[in-house]
């Protein structure tokens, strides 16, 4: 197959990675070939490894360009009280899931694909959004506004229990964004051992 008529490097690159994006977390990252991805994209399969190594590199691309947006969009404010940048948090992350879920999708689904190299790298940047709201539990524990046993643990609890819209939720279905978000922050808020 031949390169599509009229097709650039800066086109080819990003499409390369939104199809792969696409194909890897509608069949697994296992399931696909750098061929299908090539079909799916319209190029000869020799031609993607100008744009990267391998399919191992790909995915490793795909889930650290997630996580550098995910950090970039993610804005605390650390002089405001620990339930509103709390509060903060569960918004943003339920709006960012819901805005990017085959990202997510493949963040928490695909990292076991990596090979250590990678993991470690990836999960570098895992524990930097996750050590944000770990941030946000310490402070409320100090201030003396919830009670958690295992700051930790809360965090890597509340963050899968808000990745898990991603699951389930639908646009137009019976709860708009803005329900589920208040929703979500209503279980948070319990979750934490802060008083309604």
């Amino acid at each position: 197959m031949a390169r599509t008529t009229g097709s650039r490097a800066e086109i080819t690159g990003p499409l390369i990675r939104r199809h792969a994006l696409r194909l890897f977390a509608r069949h697994g990252y296992a399931a696909v070939s750098m061929r299908q991805i090539a079909a799916a994209v319209g190029v000869q399969a020799g031609a993607l490894y100008t744009y990267t190594p391998d399919k191992q590199a790909l995915l490793a691309d795909l889930l650290r360009q997630h996580m550098e947006l995910l950090l970039g969009a993610w804005q605390d404010r650390p002089d405001d009280p620990p339930l509103a940048r709390l509060e903060r948090f569960v918004r943003f992350h339920i709006d960012y899931s819901l805005d990017h879920p085959d990202e997510v999708f493949l963040s928490y689904m695909e990292l076991r694909n990596l090979d250590p190299r990678h993991h470690a790298e990836i999960a570098i940047l895992r524990h930097r959004y996750e050590d944000a709201l770990e941030g946000i539990l310490r402070a409320g524990q100090a201030a003396g506004q919830m009670a958690l046993p295992d700051t930790r643990l809360a965090a890597m609890a509340l963050i899968a229990m808000l990745t898990g819209v991603t699951n389930w939720y639908r646009e137009g279905g019976r709860l708009d964004r803005a329900r589920v978000a208040d929703v979500y922050w209503s279980l948070a808020r319990g979750a934490v051992g802060a008083a309604p």
